[in-house]
């Protein structure tokens, strides 16, 4: 008996085989490190957002095994009910007091990753009769918040502060919310965060910044775009990211003590889940460590060297090269197939690079979305920026 619904289904399947835009995964059969194995074959990763190569770090590792053997591996449930463990709390005190430099009265809430912080903080900020101001490129998490907050929402396009300075202006609500990602994921490119924050001081509103690509890699010590463009208010509102820098997993809001305390009790994507293993948590206190001591600074400073070297090698004839001083490094190609054709040339010389493609990005901007991490060598960059210009020279 043929089933309509599967048969619907199995045709749109097929049209995203035609524009070029299925998504297939590939298996990792190695820790998440430059060098991989993939179904038995050697492949050099540019595709991960491990920028400081902590993710399979030994003393982070480490201290996720003793994480294990004194929490165990689950929480059992929610943090407001039996799940919130002594891990949970050192983990919030620790990133509250390494945030305290970029946030007055800091505070912190840890969650199991960063898109349910992002619905968490966007939903209970901006509730019913809120004017929420979102940038044009924002994260999924932050677009999906919005919806679920069930404010007016106004988008304003990218890094347009003029346009977002009307929209402020012409706006009546007690409560307006502005809600921005820092370093975009897609671009690289930092939004212009000092202008907006100085928006939402005129005009009494919040700032949400999702620091999910600078935690850990941008500013002196690693605090991220706050301590990277020198701002500093009781308006702020940061989430931070786990999984990336600090190479382990979950996320954090750190705010005004005020904030997070209305988060604890109205966010509903913290209270109705169940808390992450403790283990992580403990893993964690170890990655901060690394991340604000001697050892991050140097990891940062080689990163930046990385990316250096990277853009200064590129020679480029019809692909563009965006803007980015970040670890965040896109080559716009245009075309899905061309794209999807440069990835599986550069695959079959070893080398791994991300194809992104709609809905992702804009239609017609498909690009190679290249991720530098400081645990490449400045030999591994070498090799796949020569891969890259004899691609363009062919």
């Amino acid at each position: 008996m043929t089933n309509a619904l599967l048969t619907t289904l199995a045709q749109r399947l097929r049209e995203l085989d035609t524009g070029g835009l299925r998504r297939r995964r590939r298996i990792t059969d190695t820790p998440c490190a430059p060098q991989l194995t993939i179904d038995g074959a050697p492949v050099l990763a540019f595709c991960s957002n491990d920028y400081l190569g902590l993710a399979a770090h030994p003393q982070i590792v480490e201290a996720l095994r003793e994480g294990a053997s004194l929490y165990g591996a689950g929480s059992g449930a929610s943090h407001l009910i039996s799940g919130h463990s002594r891990a949970h709390a050192l983990l919030e005190d620790r990133l509250a007091e390494f945030m305290q430099p970029v946030i007055p009265s800091a505070r912190a809430l840890y969650f199991s990753n960063g898109y349910m912080a992002n619905l968490a903080v966007v939903s209970a900020l901006a509730e019913r009769g809120t004017d929420l101001f979102c940038e044009a490129l924002n994260h999924a998490s932050l677009i999906d918040g919005a919806r679920l907050s069930r404010a007016t929402v106004k988008v304003y396009a990218h890094g347009a502060v003029d346009q977002l300075a009307a929209l402020l202006a012409a706006s009546d609500a007690t409560n307006k919310v502005v809600v921005t990602d820092s370093v975009f994921s897609m671009d690289g490119d930092l939004a212009p965060l000092a202008a907006l924050l100085a928006l939402c001081e005129q005009h009494n509103a919040w700032l949400v910044v999702d620091d999910a690509h600078g935690f850990g890699v941008l500013g002196q010590r690693g605090l991220g775009a706050f301590e990277h463009v020198g701002i500093y208010s009781t308006r702020l509102v940061y989430m931070g990211t786990l999984g990336k820098a600090a190479g382990v997993s979950g996320a954090f809001i750190a705010a005004h003590d005020t904030v997070i305390e209305w988060l604890l009790q109205r966010a509903r994507p913290y209270i109705y889940t169940t808390a992450a293993p403790p283990a992580l948590a403990h893993a964690l206190l170890t990655s901060l460590a690394i991340i604000g001591g001697p050892e991050g600074a140097q990891r940062r400073t080689h990163l930046n060297t990385l990316i250096a070297q990277f853009r200064a090698g590129l020679r480029l004839r019809d692909w563009q090269a965006l803007p980015s001083d970040t670890a965040i490094q896109p080559i716009i190609i245009g075309a899905n197939d061309s794209t999807m054709a440069a990835a599986a040339t550069l695959y079959g010389d070893g080398i791994w690079v991300g194809a992104i493609r709609p809905p992702t990005v804009a239609p017609g901007t498909a690009r190679l979305r290249v991720t530098l991490s400081a645990a490449h060598s400045s030999a591994e960059v070498t090799r796949l920026v020569d891969a890259i210009n004899r691609l363009q020279a062919a």
